[in-house]
Parts: structure tokens; sequence; C-alpha cells
């Protein structure tokens, strides 16, 4: 598309086969916006897009990720609150009819099975080495293994007896973060098991040397959750590359964005022309996204 969106603190720039959301700098912006600064999420990555009212005369357009797609959403499992949702963009409410335009150009290229989940990861997480402080001891991440080193006053006495901890990301199949913002926040990580392991009751995670607690001021949430969703990357791409059982290779599947008609490129043409009457829209750009959906005929 090629066009620029700007809202409060957020800003959407649109390419033609995804969207680069950056997060400004600034004390309004939530921590975790800024520990992330931009995020590239291919269109094939977004399960639909809403527009919705605002608080105090804005509107709220988002993004909805497919599941599988995103590591950080995956683990972060609705536990976000709503300033921190990286999909999420606020605008002023004179900026409605720009919001929809765009929420349309975006649902015309989405991907025909996106409301299915997705069949790999498709946006990158937070790159290793990564670290931060939980209420027990540290955890550490360097792309290959996690490790926990005790805290001598936060630890139980049986993580104690265990001893510092490392975890080969290929013996893990798994993570799982619970936000510090809730009771009993927390960073487990599941190791492969026989099957017995399922029906087992799970160890409190303040006795489970393969997890760490928050709390406290510890694991916050812009320090633990990009922490959480480059181990979940780790996981997942050890598991791509792990000997297949069978030889025979997946099916491959190519998506084609079906073409548009006449009228719905007339309808398109319609709005370009309210947005630019309405003053959203400069001159050029008017000219140059009517010349693109003509093209399209």
């Amino acid at each position: 598309m090629g066009d620029v969106l700007a809202g409060f603190h957020t800003v959407w720039e649109f390419d033609t086969d995804s969207v680069l959301i950056r997060f400004e700098r600034g004390i309004r912006t939530p921590k975790l916006l800024q520990t992330l600064g931009e995020r590239r999420v291919p269109y094939e990555a977004i399960a639909g897009v809403e527009l919705s009212p605002g608080r105090r005369g804005t509107v709220v357009l988002r993004a909805v990720p497919r599941p599988g797609a995103d590591p950080l959403m995956d683990v972060a499992d609705g536990q976000l609150k709503e300033g921190c949702d990286p999909y999420r963009m606020v605008l002023p409410v004179q900026r409605e009819r720009l919001a929809e335009y765009y929420a349309e150009e975006i649902r015309a290229v989405l991907d025909p099975l996106a409301d299915q989940p997705a069949e790999e990861q498709l946006v990158a997480a937070p790159a290793p080495p990564l670290a931060f402080k939980a209420y027990d001891g540290k955890a550490s991440f360097d792309g290959t293994a996690v490790t926990f080193r005790w805290s001598r006053t936060g630890a139980s006495s049986a993580k104690w007896k265990a001893g510092d901890q490392r975890f080969p990301v290929a013996e893990l199949c798994g993570v799982e973060w619970r936000s510090p913002e809730s009771l009993q926040g927390h960073l487990r990580l599941d190791r492969a098991a026989g099957p017995q392991a399922a029906s087992s009751p799970r160890t409190p995670v303040d006795q489970d040397p393969a997890a760490v607690v928050f709390g406290m001021g510890y694991g916050l949430v812009h320090e633990s959750l990009p922490f959480a969703a480059a181990v979940l990357e780790a996981v997942r791409a050890a598991g791509r590359t792990a000997p297949a059982l069978t030889p025979e290779p997946p099916p491959v599947r190519v998506a084609v964005a079906p073409r548009s008609g006449p009228a719905e490129i007339a309808d398109r043409i319609r709005q370009l022309g309210e947005l630019h009457t309405a003053g959203l829209l400069t001159d050029d750009e008017f000219s140059a996204k009517k010349a693109q959906l003509l093209a399209e005929l």
C-alpha cells in the first residue's frame, strides 16, 4: 500500500505484503511497547481487523492476530491490558473514516484461510540474549538454553536443593507465562515427558526448578513476556528442524487473493473521493491510489 497511518503513540506503515507497527518512545507509551520498538506483521498473520469506539473522542483500530502466527501473543494468551496490546491503535475520532478505509484495505488482502490458525510462525519474537529478575532467581536465555540462578533470599528450599538449572531448548516442548499483574504470576518451562506426565499433578511453581516466580516488582511484563516469546520461538524452531517420523514433506499451500471486481473497485474509488473531499488525502495520494485501483481492472 505504501501509506502511513499515525495514532497516539503508534504508527502503522503499510507495505504490499505486511504492515510495520512502530511504537514511539515516551513516558505515556507502555514499557512493553517501548521494549518492542517495532514489529513487522505480514498480512497472512492477521485474522481480521476491528474498528470500535474508544474513550474521550477516540476510535480504536485493531488487527486480530492468527493463533500460531505470533509467539508473543500466543504466550500472552489474552492476559495483556488493552494499552499494552501491540496490535491496537488509538486515533482521534476525526480520523475514523480514514481508519475504516485502511481497515478495508487490509481485509481485502487477508489470507483466504485467515480464520484458521497459522501453519507456521509469521511474526518474529524479540531476539536473545535476554534476561530478567524474578522473585526467586534470575532467568537468562542465550538462544540455545534457558538458565535459572536462584536467589538466596527468594528461592524455596526445594529449588536450593535442586541447584541452579540449565534447560537446552531441545529438551523443552513449551512455555507457560502468567502475568505478574495477576495472582501467582510465573514463567514455567514445559519439558518433554512421557504420556503419564499429563495426568499427574503439577508441582507448585515455588517448588518447581523449571519455573521462576513473579511479584514484588519482579518479572515485569516488559521483561518477562518478550523473554517467554523468544523461548517459545526457539522451541518451535527446534521442533521444525527435528527429524520427521516420515520423509514425506508437507503439502505446499499457495494462497491466491481473489481479484476485485469492477463494482468493488468503483466503491473503493468513491471512498477515496470522499476522503479526498474531506481533506484526509492529498491530491497526489488520491491520484496514486486511484491509479492503483484502476490497474486492477
